[in-house]
């Protein structure tokens, strides 16, 4: 059992007949009434969201959830394929699983997928990713002042700020959290 109290981000519970993940989360402390706890969260069975407020004492059953790593394979335009390298096994998901990580995975990284009783509904990309940038405007001399950047495209079609050092085909590592530059490689 989980209080709505102890509410963070990814955490999943059963509530009304389904299963929810906390998207957002704020505990609010009013100068007058009770404390209560507003939500985002989304179905993991239907992929719908809502945001509803809580009492902080209110209790729900806490979600069993599978966590795999797997291999990204392919998209055939509508279905992203990954293989699970235990088994060998194929799951395609379909494009609302996906769309926030996708952007940094390439064909044969490793991702990690979440899993409600067989059902894929998060795909989560590695922390920090190594990535080619395939597209940046050259950097001008003499425009170099304190954390001037330019934006750069890499190899899986994310544009993010770089800065102006880094040339196409120079290998960056990005944070996937925050989509931001760390460092060359």
């Amino acid at each position: 059992m989980i209080s709505a109290g102890d509410f963070r981000k990814g955490v999943t519970f059963q509530w009304d007949g389904d299963v929810y993940q906390i998207i957002d989360f704020q505990h609010v402390k009013p100068g007058k009434g009770a404390a209560f706890v507003r939500t985002k969260i989304r179905s993991v069975l239907s992929g719908g969201s809502k945001e509803v407020t809580f009492n902080p004492t209110e209790r729900f059953e806490k979600a069993e959830i599978i966590t795999k790593e797997m291999q990204y394979l392919y998209s055939d335009g509508e279905l992203y394929y990954f293989m699970d390298l235990g088994t060998y096994e194929q799951l395609p998901l379909d494009v609302e699983a996906v769309e926030e990580a996708i952007k940094w995975i390439r064909e044969n990284d490793i991702a990690t997928i979440r899993l409600y009783q067989g059902k894929a509904f998060e795909v989560l990309p590695p922390n920090f990713v190594e990535l080619e940038v395939t597209e940046s405007e050259p950097g001008i001399k003499g425009d170099t002042s304190s954390g001037a950047t330019k934006p750069a495209t890499v190899e899986t079609g994310v544009t993010l700020n770089v800065p102006l050092f880094v040339n196409v085909g120079d290998k960056i590592k990005i944070d996937t959290r925050t989509g931001e530059y760390l460092s060359r490689v």
